[in-house]
């Protein structure tokens, strides 16, 4: 038996085979069920996409699962509201779901918190505009963002081609000396694989989006989730964390 079903629902097609890495590496059910838009990183399409028509629809196609808890997987779907508009977002998941309910970007948020981190870097593939709203939302959750670099890359689909390499040569460059964590926000990229060089390489803490997104998955399961090879958040950061 697995140690607990977590449902997400993921945009389009990117870099949704972390999950099944990531289950295996933790024994644990991690359903993906996909929603649709247009796959574009500028606001009024990401606005559609994280809309309560199309949580709720997510949120149909995973009942069958029968998931304890159900995440949307996507990060720039959710900030793209603002604080108060993603909590509205979640709850109106929760609801449809009938069980606990969070978003990538609330996922950052707790597990900085879990970690201790209250100044990071922010390496993202977005274009800078939709980039900055990311650091006004860990700003509002008290978290400082000491450097930002947007990649400016306009599709996920795009984002979800970057090889480990480019990933890992993306981040190194961006690092920043003053930055206790580094956090990577998109889930069209692939991570979890590079995941052990880029804290190897950094020596610090890094978040990335499918990493925090299925952490705080088992988090509102009741699941204290430790695994070798997910980074610093599943080895350190698994006590309960309120956000």
């Amino acid at each position: 038996m697995p140690v607990a079903t977590v449902g997400f629902i993921y945009p389009d097609h990117a870099a949704e085979d972390d999950y099944p890495r990531a289950a295996a590496l933790l024994d644990a059910a991690l359903p993906v069920a996909h929603i649709y838009g247009t796959d574009l990183h500028a606001i009024p399409e990401l606005l559609d996409l994280g809309s309560p028509e199309k949580l709720r629809h997510g949120a149909e196609l995973l009942a069958a699962s029968a998931p304890a808890a159900v995440v949307w997987a996507c990060t720039s779907g959710s900030f793209v509201y603002g604080p108060e508009g993603a909590r509205g977002q979640v709850d109106g998941l929760a609801a449809a779901a009938g069980v606990p309910a969070s978003s990538t970007s609330f996922a950052f948020v707790a597990a900085a918190r879990a970690l201790g981190l209250r100044r990071v870097a922010v390496v993202a593939s977005y274009p800078d505009e939709v980039a900055r709203l990311f650091v006004d939302f860990l700003a509002d959750a008290g978290i400082e963002v000491v450097s930002m670099t947007s990649a400016g890359i306009d599709t996920a689909a795009e984002v979800g081609t970057l090889t480990p390499d480019e990933v890992l040569a993306l981040t190194v460059a961006n690092d920043h000396p003053e930055a206790q964590g580094l956090l990577i926000p998109d889930t069209a990229m692939h991570t979890l694989e590079v995941l052990p060089k880029l804290e190897a390489a950094l020596a610090k803490p890094v978040l990335t989006a499918n990493q925090v997104t299925i952490w705080e998955g088992l988090r509102l399961a009741g699941v204290r989730p430790d695994a070798a090879g997910l980074g610093a958040l599943f080895a350190e950061g698994g006590r309960h964390v309120d956000h």
